[in-house]
């Protein structure tokens, strides 16, 4: 299903209920901005999510709302991660999906990291 990212934030998104510790989760990375833990269903060699501690539903949604500390700590905090699972030498992707053009499925900020192997081509034509 695909997210409207103009809707109000839904507390009872995984994502949210994650961050609660409502929902396990393999946490890999955690600061006051940002909880980082591995995707359940992994699109390649690593696949890692990295979600913001605040309610925001998309990108946009962050980048129109969240507090200047809240940004600067959940970017620092995704190539934290990037550096941590060594993916910055070798390359690596950062996916954000927003709306339903863009394929976002869960209505709360996530980036994916995707690497440990060659990824090919962003889109295919």
């Amino acid at each position: 299903m695909a997210i409207d990212p103009t809707q109000p934030y839904d507390d009872g998104n995984i994502f949210a209920k994650i961050l609660r510790g409502e929902i396990p989760s393999n946490r890999i990375y955690e600061d006051e901005w940002a909880v980082a833990f591995e995707d359940i269903n992994p699109q390649a060699a690593v696949h890692t999510l990295v979600i913001p501690r605040g309610a925001y539903v998309s990108w946009d949604d962050f980048s129109a709302r969240a507090s200047d500390a809240e940004i600067a700590g959940f970017v620092r905090a995704v190539g934290a991660v990037a550096r941590a699972k060594g993916l910055v030498e070798p390359g690596y992707r950062l996916l954000a999906n927003v709306g339903g053009h863009g394929g976002q499925e869960v209505p709360h900020l996530h980036v994916h990291l995707f690497g440990g192997e060659p990824l090919g081509r962003m889109i295919a034509r």
